[in-house]
């Protein structure tokens, strides 16, 4: 059971997302993410040194928790069954949490951000789930041998992700399962190649 701080911080977390999706990291101020939590603007500072502090740590919240989804999926399959669930995984993950999704696209990149630690962060702990179950693919022999493991997880996230935002913003009536067998069919069409 989360004990009240981590309660408190979760609010914390949900509402910085909310207002960082809605209104862009620069415009959002502690203010409005204690208003938002149902706390003092104190017990943000007594969570986190301050608005970077919390997005540093949100960010690392949301990935280890994404990053965690996408393990739960691969494990005991066989890799080719583990890169559809993965796929799934992260597809549901970003319809669960959409603001988180939208903050990892907007805010990631964002001039004056720590952005290489953003991107650090997500290759080496969500990406990096994707490109071990590649790696068993292409080492039971079920995807090519010369594919770009690393460049291939990358596009594999990314593609995820902005399929599943256009589908939460702009089809939001289409069943996730359908945007599942699109992407599956698609990956494995372009990376499997001719042989599988």
């Amino acid at each position: 059971m989360p004990t009240r701080r981590e309660r408190t911080r979760q609010r914390l977390y949900e509402a910085a997302v909310e207002l960082i999706a809605e209104h862009g990291y620069s415009a959002t101020t502690v203010d409005q993410i204690a208003e938002r939590a149902g706390v003092a603007k104190g017990t943000v500072y007594y969570n986190f040194a301050g608005k970077a502090a919390l997005f540093g740590e949100l960010l690392e919240y949301g990935v280890d928790r994404l990053a965690e989804a996408l393990r739960t999926a691969a494990e005991g399959r066989a890799p080719l069954d583990a890169l559809d669930a993965v796929v799934g995984a992260e597809l549901a993950f970003i319809g669960e949490y959409e603001a988180f999704a939208r903050l990892l696209l907007a805010e990631t990149w964002r001039a004056g951000g720590d952005w290489q630690n953003a991107a650090r962060l997500i290759r080496e702990r969500a990406i990096g789930v994707i490109a071990d179950v590649l790696r068993a693919a292409v080492a039971n022999g079920d995807l090519r041998a010369d594919l770009d493991v690393g460049m291939a997880a990358s596009a594999v996230f990314g593609m995820v992700l902005t399929v599943a935002l256009d589908w939460r913003t702009l089809q939001p009536a289409r069943p996730l399962t359908d945007v599942h067998a699109t992407l599956v069919d698609l990956l494995r069409g372009r990376i499997a190649g001719p042989a599988a």
